[in-house]
């Protein structure tokens, strides 16, 4: 049985600092928790499937958390930064991403239990981008999109 910690979130914020852009284009256009997209891809990276059931069960932990206090305050910081001063506005993403970083929490706890209770998914799987495909098809998008995004 794996644990998985908070080291991963390290390699998911580097992925996101080279892509940021695609990141929020994909998050601003479809609603896609880039925290969920990027474990996505940790997860593919780590060859660790996990079932499309698993996936609805993830974006459902952070469901509340993330539309009634991280969307609502990120849209605020949006609308607020012409009228902050560059010091205000940075205490202002400093606070998003202690929220953010809450929401890894929450999301590793579940990926934890998901562990714990030995849930077993596809162990013949030949698809590099098995978890990537399953979050994304939870919006109907497609996951060579979000590749042709990330390489524009």
């Amino acid at each position: 049985m794996q644990q998985f910690n908070s080291l991963i979130w390290r390699d998911c914020d580097n992925r996101y600092a080279t892509h940021r852009l695609s990141y929020i284009s994909v998050q601003d256009d479809y609603q896609v928790n880039v925290n969920l997209l990027l474990l996505a891809q940790y997860l593919d990276q780590q060859n660790h499937p996990l079932a499309l059931a698993q996936w609805e069960t993830l974006a459902a932990t952070i469901e509340d958390w993330d539309t009634k206090v991280v969307s609502p305050y990120r849209k605020l910081r949006r609308l607020a930064k012409s009228h902050l001063q560059p010091g205000e506005y940075q205490q202002m993403l400093d606070i998003e991403l202690m929220m953010e970083r809450k929401t890894q929490q929450m999301l590793l706890r579940k990926l934890n239990q998901f562990e714990a209770e030995g849930i077993s998914v596809i162990s013949d799987n030949n698809n590099p981008s098995y978890n990537t495909d399953n979050y994304l098809c939870l919006f109907g998008i497609d996951a060579n999109y979000f590749t042709e995004l990330q390489s524009a």
